[in-house]
């Protein structure tokens, strides 16, 4: 039986930079991991595997709001509340997912970091605010 799946190595992220991230997935994982109240109803296998799912769905996020990040000035507060938000996910991200209360803290980074993302993408960046003032 032949995989119509293939995969995409993409060491340097050419892929990702041209791409949104899936953000309806990235939800419906984040309801799902939440959703869970008891690790005794959760496999370890499940919760490892749902915590791969979550840090990578973090990464490809954080990555976008890395990159709106840079636009805003350097003493701008949407420019310094991103780096906080990415100096936790680093932190959050470097540790491993053992539990079920980190899974749950890993799909609360991800709504933080959407979050952020929506803020960044709905500010006006300053020179288009001068450029678009009569």
């Amino acid at each position: 039986m032949s995989s119509t799946h293939h995969v995409l190595y993409d060491p340097d992220g050419g892929l990702t930079a041209e791409l949104p991230p899936d953000r309806t997935v990235h939800e419906q994982v984040v309801r799902t991991a939440l959703a869970w109240s008891s690790p005794l109803d959760v496999p370890a296998a499940d919760v490892a595997a749902l915590g791969h799912l979550l840090a990578g769905a973090a990464q490809v996020v954080a990555d976008e709001v890395r990159l709106r990040a840079d636009r805003p000035p350097e003493n701008d507060g949407r420019r310094v509340l991103a780096e906080l938000i990415l100096q936790e996910a680093d932190s959050r991200l470097s540790q491993p997912c053992t539990s079920l209360h980190r899974v749950h803290n890993r799909a609360r980074l991800i709504r933080a970091l959407y979050e952020r993302l929506d803020r960044l993408n709905t500010a006006v960046p300053v020179d288009e605010a001068a450029v678009a003032s009569p």
